[in-house]
């Protein structure tokens, strides 16, 4: 039940990520930014977005009650799943 309880969130985490990127992007035309004003909105938006994904990770790790190596390989692996979606396909 735990289980599937985390790979709940961690499907919600992936979603939610990709829902960001493009979110960024929604916010920044919303609000007409173009040029450096909306490099700089999209730098922070990301940077904000990677930062919730990686207290998620975190937080997923304690409920496993990881720590040590085991946490950090766990964390950096999460965030690279949750991040994937965002980035654009290789070709």
């Amino acid at each position: 039940m735990k289980s599937a309880a985390l790979a709940a969130a961690l499907a919600l985490a992936l979603f939610a990520s990709a829902a960001q990127a493009a979110t960024c992007e929604a916010q920044a035309t919303e609000k007409k930014l173009a040029g450096a004003a909306k490099d700089s909105f999209m730098k922070k938006c990301e940077k904000d977005a990677a930062a919730d994904s990686t207290k998620m990770c975190e937080a997923q790790a304690a409920d496993k009650k990881l720590a040590g190596a085991a946490k950090t390989s766990f964390v950096k692996k999460c965030v690279a799943d949750a991040s994937a979606p965002a980035a654009a396909p290789k070709k």
